[in-house]
């Protein structure tokens, strides 16, 4: 029995790719069956089903069976789900320790070192790049914040609101400790006034929606210390989170020349909360 498009999209979405997609389909039509056999079923090379197999085995989707030839049992589909499940948590449980030992040791200095010199010789706007998804754009916007010394200055939307309270609220509580005068515009109404108000016991907001004008706005952007910014391209209510696509740059000239004063702007006009 071949599985349906919409099985096969769905195995794709939890990281098998097509060869293990394929193999491990094949070998549930089976149950048991050896490389030669499950390449015949399911069209992958033979030279490839055996290291395609082993992947599926320590991803935790077949059982290795020793013999001669080499034999594939196929692991229940329930049973593999929660395998992986466990396996993948534990991969990002020892990834983790692994960045945290390394972000305590020399290493980190040295790959610093590294890239402050190599930094040092590049043009400010050769600092430039776009981000493809909103995570992306999310983890650039919390390093800029991080690295903020003298201002941030955001412009967002209703749920770019909540997404900046959900994300980067500690990030916002450290800068405006250490200095960092933090100014949000985004619009405001009934239903996002207690994220407002939590952010501002520690950031200065105003609300947009008052401006008639500008009521519509679904801009996106933040400009940090006026030497770098990053911009939203994409309308967050009409893009998927992994299709949202941002730009981000260090150009002093793009921060402070142009979307600065499109701050300073928005900011004069919009009502105090």
């Amino acid at each position: 029995m071949l599985a349906s498009s919409k099985v096969m999209d769905a195995l794709k979405a939890i990281g098998l790719n097509l060869y293990e997609r394929k193999l491990w389909v094949a070998l549930l039509s089976r149950g048991k069956s050896t490389a030669g056999e499950l390449s015949d079923i399911s069209g992958v090379p033979r030279s490839r089903c055996y290291d395609v197999l082993e992947s599926l085995a320590d991803k935790g989707f077949v059982i290795l069976q020793p013999g001669k030839p080499m034999s594939y049992v196929a692991i229940a589909p329930g049973d593999a789900f929660e395998r992986a499940k466990k396996r993948t948590a534990q991969k990002a449980l020892d990834m983790t320790e692994r960045i945290d030992r390394i972000k305590k040791s020399d290493v980190l200095k040295d790959l610093n070192k590294i890239h402050k010199e190599s930094v040092s010789i590049v043009k400010p706007e050769d600092l430039t790049g776009a981000l493809k998804g909103r995570f992306s754009m999310h983890d650039q916007l919390g390093s800029m914040f991080k690295r903020a010394k003298k201002n941030i200055h955001v412009v967002t939307t209703k749920q770019g609101l909540q997404e900046l309270h959900e994300k980067h609220l500690q990030s916002i509580q450290k800068a405006v400790k250490s200095g960092v005068d933090v100014k949000i515009i985004a619009p405001i109404n009934k239903q996002n006034m207690d994220i407002a108000k939590s952010l501002a016991k520690f950031a200065k907001i105003k609300d947009i929606s008052n401006i008639e004008s500008l009521e519509k706005l679904s801009a996106r952007f933040a400009v940090v210390d006026g030497d770098k910014f990053l911009m939203a391209l994409t309308d967050d209510e009409k893009t998927h989170p992994a299709q949202d696509v941002s730009l981000w740059t260090e150009s002093a000239h793009a921060a402070s020349g142009v979307m600065k004063p499109m701050f300073n702007m928005l900011w004069k006009n919009a009502k105090n909360i």
